[in-house]
């Protein structure tokens, strides 16, 4: 079986959850199959990855309009696959064409939904309502339909209830657990980020990584910082933020923060997986303050490393963190920001606070990570859906 994978990212441009979970996916699926990948972005000199870019006659065009621009030119290009498989609606209309055009099945997978993400609207202005139009077109016509967590499944069913509950799929996000482990190389002056930085090994660490957007919830975290515990610190990798206006306010926060308090530091550029590891595995605990997550493959890697959680209760999160046995499950109420924010300062306080807890939750977080999110799992499945659709 060959299988023709549509992604907007695809290495080294990676930058978010839905790019991660497609190297991963299409690594270890290569064992089970042939898979050719068509991506957009920069050139790439790489076996069986085909990269496809904007119309020229669009470059000035809306984002979404471009985006949809590729889509032709990958629908075009997967002609010698048996199915097409797209992730977020970047892809979606690449893969819904090349179904109907070659007649094969399409497979969509649903990382989030453009519904539950109105903000989006300040990025793209009228191309949200585009990129809202191209996700319920290729979800609504695909021949199976995939969501990366049972709470995700349910989303699906209530954004989009044209799509019969049997067309869609639970295949959860995973972890490749001998490249996220433990990496406890603090304390290195010649290759720790940390010291680096200047983190004291002395006092506890929090760590938070990801992207600046809405609905990662860095500007609960910051405002919930205020509230941790003398001497606790942070170490905010954030970066890559969807607008001027949302890197503004970030960036207001923390300088208040760092006025206030010391222990506060702010890493704004892509770092090395081994640093991002040498981090997480440092931490006292891991916060995850998302107002929307699908899953939050981010999770993984932080229990991967051996480290306890603070995570909001949204979206697939419960169904990553255990609460009481591999973290604490802060509940986010949307109409309640400033509760949300104390909640989430008590959670890490009392985590940092309990050095045997974290440290028993941790453990416990790692083999959660080995027993239950294994890639070679979650790549025999996605084959098994694709299986069924021949």
């Amino acid at each position: 079986m060959r299988v023709g994978m549509m992604t907007r990212e695809y290495p080294p441009e990676v930058y978010g959850g839905a790019g991660v979970h497609v190297t991963e996916l299409t690594r270890f699926m290569r064992d089970i199959v042939e898979v050719d990948v068509h991506c957009m972005g920069a050139p790439r000199d790489m076996p069986g990855v085909f990269v496809h870019g904007v119309d020229p006659a669009l470059e000035d065009a809306n984002p979404a309009i471009r985006t949809l621009s590729t889509g032709l030119r990958m629908a075009q290009a997967a002609d010698n696959v048996e199915v097409v498989h797209s992730h977020t609606w970047y892809a979606g209309l690449g893969g819904h064409l090349a179904g109907l055009l070659h007649e094969i099945p399409h497979v969509a997978t649903a990382h989030s939904l453009e519904p539950h993400r109105p903000w989006k609207r300040e990025q793209l202005g009228g191309g949200y309502d585009v990129s809202s139009w191209s996700e319920r077109n290729a979800m609504e016509y695909a021949d199976a339909v995939i969501a990366v967590s049972a709470r995700m499944k349910d989303s699906i069913l209530e954004a989009y209830p044209r799509i019969a509950p049997e067309k869609v799929h639970v295949v959860l996000n995973g972890i490749d657990t001998q490249l996220w482990q433990p990496r406890p190389t603090f304390g290195d002056a010649e290759n720790s980020v940390l010291t680096e930085l200047g983190v004291d090994p002395d006092r506890p660490i929090v760590a938070f990584v990801g992207r600046i957007t809405r609905q990662k919830g860095v500007e609960h975290l910051v405002k919930a910082a205020a509230h941790f515990d003398e001497g606790v610190q942070l170490v905010l990798c954030a970066g890559a933020p969807d607008t001027p206006e949302i890197a503004a306010r970030t960036t207001a926060l923390v300088e208040e923060l760092q006025s206030q308090r010391d222990g506060i530091f702010w890493v704004q550029d892509m770092l090395e997986k081994e640093r991002i590891q040498e981090i997480l595995t440092a931490a006292d605990t891991f916060v995850c303050p998302s107002i929307y997550e699908p899953l939050g493959i981010v999770n993984l890697e932080a229990m991967a490393c051996g480290t306890a959680v603070v995570a909001s209760d949204v979206g697939g999160i419960p169904e990553v963190v255990v609460d009481g046995e591999t973290g604490t499950l802060v509940h986010y109420d949307e109409n309640d920001a400033e509760a949300f924010e104390r909640d989430l300062a008590a959670a890490v306080n009392a985590m940092v606070g309990d050095q045997d807890r974290a440290r028993t939750f941790g453990e416990a977080g790692r083999q959660r990570a080995v027993d239950d999110f294994s890639w070679e799992t979650i790549a025999q499945q996605t084959v098994d859906v694709y299986k069924s659709l021949l």
